[in-house]
């Protein structure tokens, strides 16, 4: 990614934290987005680069109907077995370094974006981003919206939330928070035009004075 000389920030919430939506607003101001959650998918679809590996790892229950990857399966998998997590990542990761190098070198001179959920528990990628941007809220906002979305029982939801960061620890590694809490959607914009507003120029300015990254 070096051959990009624009901004590079990465963005990360809990579940249910309105990333997705943040991701979408700095997209409209100009970024490209490069949302490792949905390059992962896309890895284990049917005929995916992943599924093979998964077969060989986890065996054919973890293969659904259509040939790709039994999310349901998966997901008990991993709460029932703290190795099973480990063992998927060590087959996703690479293949999601990857294909993040070729995205930010076709996205070359633009501002990136990573949304990277699990940004808070790696510290790879706190090493490839120029700046962090945490979108946090209270933990039972977090639940009521997910239960209202994906339809999942307060347990499945709450499950999630235990196998990532705890708020506090996201928000410590953050350059910016956006505490998305009863914001409405034009409020939450004026907010990312705000970090906007302020970041790429000053990200300009600094690559272009030659001055070390802060």
């Amino acid at each position: 990614m070096a051959a990009n000389l624009a901004l590079r920030i990465g963005l990360t919430g809990g579940i249910g934290s309105g990333k997705s939506t943040v991701a979408r607003l700095l997209v409209e101001r100009g970024a490209a987005l490069i949302d490792t959650d949905a390059i992962a998918r896309s890895l284990a679809l049917p005929g995916g680069a992943a599924i093979d590996a998964i077969r060989d790892q986890f065996g054919p229950g973890a293969i659904d109907t259509t040939g790709g990857l039994d999310r349901a399966y998966m997901r008990e998998l991993v709460f029932a077995d703290t190795s099973a997590r480990a063992r998927l990542e060590a087959i996703l990761h690479p293949m999601i370094g990857t294909e993040c190098t070729r995205q930010a070198l076709a996205a070359a001179g633009r501002t990136l974006v990573f949304d990277v959920p699990l940004l808070a528990e790696s510290s790879h990628w706190r090493t490839r981003v120029d700046r962090i941007l945490v979108v946090d809220c209270q933990e039972a906002t977090q639940v009521e919206r997910v239960m209202q979305r994906s339809v999942w029982p307060r347990e499945a939801v709450e499950a999630v939330m235990a196998q990532q960061a705890r708020r506090e620890v996201r928000r410590a590694i953050a350059d910016a928070v956006i505490f998305n809490e009863g914001l409405s959607l034009a409020q939450l914009a004026h907010e990312v035009g705000i970090l906007w507003n302020c970041w790429v120029p000053m990200e300009q300015s600094r690559r272009s004075s030659g001055a070390p990254p802060p």
